[in-house]
């Protein structure tokens, strides 16, 4: 944690206005992820927070204790179509509707308390074809991220690639994205990025404080800035600004919280 700590501070004073934290599911570890988001607004008092979590392990207690410390919540959701969600791999235990309609139970959560809600869609060959207007007006998101399917060496590409996931009979071509984009084209809430707007658009960093490098179709890791600093470390990270801003990656994080009332203030 205090590695951690270390790293953020370095990272604030290198200009860093918000956090993401994403996995894996960040919520295996739920105290961690609380701890790191009150370190964030309390002693670096960053613009925005913001996780991405499947919400199959977000509670109500971890929302009452650090709830006020998180700006943003995404969550991942493909499809509402329950067998297409079985082909992605998200069949639960809670019954075959359990993932869609654990959603919605969470976006009630964030709802009441002040945490805006962004919905993930990663676009593949099981569910481009798919309506889900319906879905994501009662839904009401702030942000929709709209996702073409990306392959990324040794990431999930197969066994030749070191890989733990192999997705390449997910992919779809550019056609079939922009044909789920333009069923879609009057959700206001609508942020497609396809595989070339993905590309070098995004910082990310490894348990290690590394950034990696997506430049030539992998994730390389390149020197831990808790070693060499950050303006070093960000040489290493193939980082493309200009694609940063023509995706949208500047929006309004900053979160909606209500102010507090003098009774309400712990003194």
């Amino acid at each position: 944690m205090e590695q951690a700590k270390h790293g953020l501070r370095l990272l604030t004073n290198a200009g860093m206005k918000k956090l993401n934290i994403s996995g894996g599911e960040p919520f295996l570890n739920p105290r961690y992820i609380g701890e790191i988001f009150r370190f964030c607004k309390q002693e670096l008092h960053l613009e925005g927070t913001s996780v991405v979590c499947n919400g199959s392990k977000v509670t109500e207690k971890w929302m009452e204790e650090f709830g006020q410390y998180l700006d943003v919540m995404a969550i991942s959701c493909d499809t509402f179509e329950t067998e297409t969600n079985e082909k992605h791999g998200r069949g639960d235990k809670k019954g075959r509707n359990g993932h869609i309609s654990n959603v919605a139970d969470v976006v009630d959560m964030c709802k009441k308390y002040n945490i805006k809600v962004k919905i993930n869609s990663v676009i593949t060959i099981y569910n481009w074809q798919e309506d889900m207007n319906d879905h994501i007006a009662n839904l009401d998101p702030f942000r929709w991220k709209v996702f073409q399917v990306l392959l990324l060496d040794g990431e999930n590409t197969g066994s030749s690639t070191n890989s733990k996931r192999d997705a390449r009979h997910l992919t779809i071509t550019k056609e079939q994205f922009q044909a789920f984009l333009d069923r879609h084209k009057d959700q206001k809430c609508l942020v497609p990025e396809d595989n070339d707007a993905m590309r070098d658009s995004y910082l990310n960093l490894d348990e290690q404080m590394r950034f990696l490098n997506c430049t030539n179709g992998g994730k390389i890791a390149g020197r831990s800035l808790l070693e060499v600093g950050v303006e070093e470390a960000l040489k290493d990270s193939g980082f493309d600004s200009k694609a940063f801003y023509e995706r949208g990656g500047v929006y309004d994080w900053k979160g909606e919280k209500p102010a507090q009332s003098v009774e309400d203030i712990d003194w």
